[in-house]
């Protein structure tokens, strides 16, 4: 028996990288998969149907059960149809992974509006509208009195939790999308739906094209070192976070490699205080010692 024997997901961004391990693994430990992918290229533009019908022949082929979208997952029509096809193919959903995501890397001096627009649209809104339709669909089930075991797991980034040189508009969506996570873990419990969300290390189209990183994420070439950035490496945790009996809820993780780590949110330290209004000048003496 696999540990998500079944349950139906949707993957979105799952025709490469990190969202294609994480179909395969889904499909490998029992679950019925609806392979989304617009097939865009890094930069969003242009599309192609080929990458999700391959990863859906892959599945196919191991005996397993899937289903190609190609709905973009920022338009609010496409979101809905892509809750739909899990539930018109499968009978049900219960898992929505959303990993879709492209880059327009550029430090802020040369970024355009619409290298700004693009990322936060395909990234947080892309995030948003695909959850929107299935906690709706998941609130209708629980106000029905059915039992719901659903969760979310969104894709969050080192960029946007500790900050990268040239990605503002990647890392402020990436860092938006920890916060939502938290956030609808607290408004969606209630219907039984957990949400979490992670921040992968790992070989792909965007890591390969990100400025410092280029240098660091090459297969090793003895197979017998350990890929620490084999994207892989990733879908263990995200499967877990998907099993049916997993507690977890409104985290935030690090994975790379073998590693796994949680996330703090922003927290408040190191505290200034008086008993009345601060003036300028005396703040412009003691808030150094805040930061220095």
């Amino acid at each position: 028996m696999g540990a998500l024997d079944g349950r139906i997901a949707i993957i979105t961004g799952a025709g490469r990288g990190i969202g294609r391990e994480h179909a395969l693994l889904f499909a490998a430990e029992g679950a019925k998969v609806v392979v989304n992918d617009f097939g865009g290229a890094l930069d969003g533009s242009a599309s192609t149907a080929t990458p999700a019908e391959e990863v859906v022949e892959e599945i196919k082929a191991m005996g397993g059960e899937a289903v190609a979208n190609h709905d973009n997952v920022a338009d609010w029509q496409g979101g809905a149809r892509l809750v739909q096809c899990a539930i018109d193919t499968f009978g049900d959903l219960h898992v929505l992974v959303n990993n879709a995501g492209i880059l327009r890397d550029r430090v802020l001096v040369n970024l355009s509006e619409d290298d700004w627009d693009a990322v936060i649209n395909v990234h947080l809104k892309g995030h948003f509208v695909p959850t929107r339709h299935a906690a709706t669909y998941w609130r209708e089930q629980a106000k029905a009195g059915q039992t719901v075991k659903a969760c979310v797991i969104s894709t969050s980034s080192t960029s946007g939790l500790l900050g990268n040189v040239g990605q503002t508009n990647y890392g402020a969506a990436k860092a938006g999308i920890a916060a939502f996570t938290v956030i609808i873990a607290e408004e969606l419990g209630r219907y039984g739906v957990r949400a979490n969300a992670i921040a992968p290390a790992a070989r792909t189209r965007m890591t390969e094209s990100t400025p410092g990183l280029m240098d660091y994420v090459i297969k090793p070439s003895d197979a017998a070192v350990f890929d620490v950035w084999d994207p892989a490496n990733i879908s263990p945790l995200v499967a877990t976070l998907a099993m049916e009996d997993c507690e977890a809820t409104g985290q935030v993780f690090f994975v790379q490699g073998g590693t796994v780590r949680k996330f703090q949110n922003w927290t408040m330290t190191d505290t200034l205080e008086k008993n009345d209004r601060w003036t300028v000048s005396e703040l412009a003496a003691e808030l150094p010692t805040l930061y220095t």
